[in-house]
């Protein structure tokens, strides 16, 4: 069997991030941009090495990460050079020789999108091409300038162009000649396929590439990564099957006696768990830290242990911000708010012994405040940012943070506030209940978890 190296290239500058840190050392779902994409080859079968160029200003971090994540393939972390031509002929000559029988794939730190399907299909087509290209079709048009960059020269035929992805393949004796040849007669190319084109050094294969398969360029991109995070990971899981790995798990959820709280109990229960609920219908108020406290703790002292806390506690009253009486509004905030701070302060010492999950609630309202319900809408966007900045807090401690974002549900809480509506225009209990145990289950950290209607039928739209 061939040996497959990987030669992740990470020595960008990133000047069209924009920022003192890399886009690669950006964090996105609780770990770094590089973290996600070294994971990926790493937990491969068909990589046997990982090859990582890096700026030399930021080696260690990389140096911090392949050591606390324990990544085992990662042979080589070298130090890259001003272009991206440069850095891959750092990697490409770093491989023995004796390998020159080997394949090598370069693939850019900020995909970390790129599927195993993907890189076992680019690795099965060396076997018949000299090299091998990522790519997807290009949807818009795409035009050519002229040397003033302002005039259109030409719009080529869209039907024969493709969007060139990463990773790219290669026979490791035919990326060493074009290497060889670029010393010597440097071509003007963009990429490794480029120079095996440019030199005449065989064929070059496409593997049909992702539309998620994308590269962080601009800050906005990370945005876009967090949502298609989420997409990718819940494609994977809306077979319920592995809610199996709920049974012993224990999971407190206070307002947990009602609407979704109370569904995401009975859910539990139902798959194994041991899951509690815990409201003012309990005697316990989550205003109160000591209250919440002695909630866990007898939790904790029955089954020495507790995996997951879900806060669901919410009111919500209508009326303008100057009609409304402060005692309403101080209840209000309250529990909406102090009682997640004081929900996640009281769980943290139980969440670390089990590197836990907390999951919040928001609502749709956090992005845009909704009039008659500034109060509401103003918490729920507070508790989004408690979440996220909190993931970060705690992430060294292997407890995550998340958000769960439901579209309107038909609980008792909507019921109350807004009377009778069509239930088919609502999102069951249930359905809220049955995503958030996925959450739980799921390795996302600082993520706002929408949930939508359209989940029932079309799988997961997460409002990207």
């Amino acid at each position: 069997m061939k040996k497959t190296y990987v030669i992740i290239l990470a020595a960008g500058s990133s000047t069209r991030f924009g920022g003192e840190i890399p886009k690669q050392f950006s964090k996105l779902a609780g770990k770094l941009v590089i973290e996600h994409t070294i994971d990926i080859f790493e937990n491969h079968p068909l990589i046997d090495e990982i090859i990582i160029v890096v700026n030399p200003q930021f080696r260690f971090y990389v140096e911090e990460i392949v050591t606390k994540n324990n990544f085992r393939k990662v042979k080589k972390i070298l130090n890259g050079g001003k272009t991206r031509q440069e850095s891959s002929k750092i990697g490409v000559f770093s491989i023995d020789d004796d390998d020159d029988d080997a394949y090598v794939l370069i693939h850019d730190a900020v995909r970390p999108f790129v599927s195993d399907k993907t890189i076992s299909e680019v690795i099965r087509m060396l076997y018949e091409y000299e090299s091998v290209d990522v790519a997807i079709d290009a949807t818009d048009t795409v035009i050519m300038r002229d040397e003033t960059g302002t005039v259109v020269r030409d719009i080529p035929d869209r039907s024969k162009l493709m969007l060139g992805q990463t990773p790219q393949g290669f026979r490791l004796s035919v990326i060493k000649e074009a290497y060889k040849r670029f010393e010597e007669n440097p071509l003007k190319v963009t990429d490794d396929c480029g120079l095996v084109v440019g030199y005449g050094l065989g064929r070059v294969g496409i593997v049909k590439g992702e539309r998620f398969n994308i590269k962080i360029t601009y800050p906005e991109d990370l945005y876009l990564a967090d949502k298609i995070f989420q997409v990718k990971r819940y494609l994977l899981t809306q077979d319920v099957s592995h809610f199996d790995s709920l049974s012993e798990k224990v999971v407190c959820v206070f307002g947990g006696t009602s609407g979704i709280g109370k569904s995401i109990v009975e859910m539990a229960r139902s798959y194994g768990a041991h899951a509690y609920g815990f409201s003012r219908r309990t005697g316990v108020d989550v205003k109160n830290a000591e209250s919440v406290r002695k909630a866990l703790e007898e939790v904790h002292n029955k089954h020495g242990q507790i995996h997951y806390v879900v806060n669901t506690a919410a009111i919500m009253n209508l009326g303008t911000i100057e009609a409304r009486e402060y005692d309403s509004i101080k209840e209000e905030i309250e529990v909406n708010y102090l009682g997640s701070i004081v929900v996640a302060k009281e769980s943290y010492r139980f969440l670390r012994e089990t590197r836990g999950m907390l999951l919040l609630f928001a609502s749709s309202s956090y992005t845009r405040g909704r009039e008659l319900y500034s109060i509401y809408s103003s918490t729920k966007a507070a508790i989004v940012n408690l979440a996220q900045a909190l993931a970060n807090e705690w992430s060294a401690t292997g407890i995550k943070v998340n958000v769960i974002n439901p579209e309107r549900t038909d609980t008792e809480l909507r019921r109350k506030n807004f009377g009778y509506e069509d239930s088919s225009m609502l999102l069951s209990p249930e359905h809220v209940a049955r995503i958030s145990l996925s959450v739980l289950l799921s390795d996302l950290n600082g993520q706002v978890v929408d949930v939508r209607r359209h989940d029932y039928t079309e799988g997961f739209d997460l409002n990207i």
